[in-house]
């Protein structure tokens, strides 16, 4: 399908704007989960909501299984495998919602050691004041007496780490689409979904201290409805409809315009999790957020001005 040259429609305009707020309170939604499930329980059925039935209805992707396997485990199993263990340990939605973005940044190093892809300017300063907000967000727990507000160090390695297999699921989407181009990204994310099912089930079975909950349907009764209006979210709203309303974007309309709309994520996760969660952030975490977000501009918007 070619772009579209001319000014983006309202219908698309609102789309947009709803996948930033779809992925924004995503963060949210996690939070919620995990008050019923564990990370792993959270992990194996917030995939298996994604996969089913949609794998019933929707045609395999038409390249090497390699790709399938390989996406679902840095995608499902590592990103969202440490961000829930994060969530857990000692990680606000609301910061998680902006640490996670440092995949743009884990990318490009990824991107410079696997595919040989040259950093342009605004890349490299958008590194570096990342570089300067994970500092801040370091010293929040270095210095001594400070407070954390509900964060832990591990929590932020653990975000951090997710960040980082993001980043290596979008290496893995390039050597895809380099292998079989053309091929369908949204069937690829729905069947790569039931990777990481199974691997997450077995990582219950081993570390959960209720996993014998898999077999007891009382406990399955016993989750509050909203723990499944958690994981139906994550599973279907976030997952599904978010993504195939940001690929259909991205099909009718350049790069250039759509990216700019990620740059909400992290203000609406920011927001949702102040308001809705009533969490709380530091001076040095601020500080440590407005260098993220402001890397992020220069690494969005940059190309937009001149930055080459």
């Amino acid at each position: 399908m070619t772009t579209a040259p001319g000014p983006m429609r309202a219908r698309d305009l609102l789309a947009a704007l709803a996948v930033v707020v779809l992925w924004g309170v995503n963060f949210v939604a996690m939070k919620w989960g995990l008050r019923s499930f564990t990370p792993f329980q959270l992990g194996a059925l917030r995939y298996l909501c994604a996969a089913l039935p949609l794998v019933l209805l929707v045609q395999a992707p038409r390249l090497h299984w390699r790709w399938v396997l390989l996406f679902g485990a840095f995608q499902g199993v590592g990103q969202f495998g440490f961000l829930f263990v994060a969530l857990q340990m000692g990680m606000t939605a609301a910061l998680a919602s902006v640490l996670l973005q440092t995949q743009v940044f884990f990318t490009a190093l990824f991107g410079f050691g696997v595919l040989h892809e040259r950093p342009g300017r605004p890349l490299v300063l958008g590194l570096a004041l990342a570089g300067v907000g994970l500092l801040c967000f370091a010293m929040n727990h270095l210095q001594p007496g400070a407070a954390t507000a509900g964060t832990t160090l591990a929590g932020l390695l653990l975000t951090l780490c997710a960040a980082a297999s993001w980043a290596a699921s979008n290496i893995v989407s390039r050597l895809a689409q380099q292998a079989s181009p053309g091929y369908n990204p949204l069937s690829f994310v729905i069947w790569s979904s039931l990777v990481p099912v199974l691997p997450f089930i077995l990582l219950s079975l081993w570390f959960d201290p209720d996993a014998g909950r898999w077999i007891d349907p009382a406990a399955w009764a016993a989750v509050p409805l909203v723990a499944w209006l958690s994981l139906a979210y994550l599973g279907w709203a976030a997952t599904v409809l978010g993504y195939g309303m940001w690929t259909s974007l991205l099909k009718r309309y350049p790069a250039n315009r759509v990216a700019p709309f990620s740059l909400g994520v992290p203000l609406v996760g920011m927001a949702a999790g102040l308001w809705v969660l009533d969490e709380v952030v530091t001076a040095w975490q601020w500080a440590g957020v407005a260098c993220v977000v402001l890397a992020l501009v220069c690494v969005v918007l940059g190309p937009r001005f001149g930055m080459k």
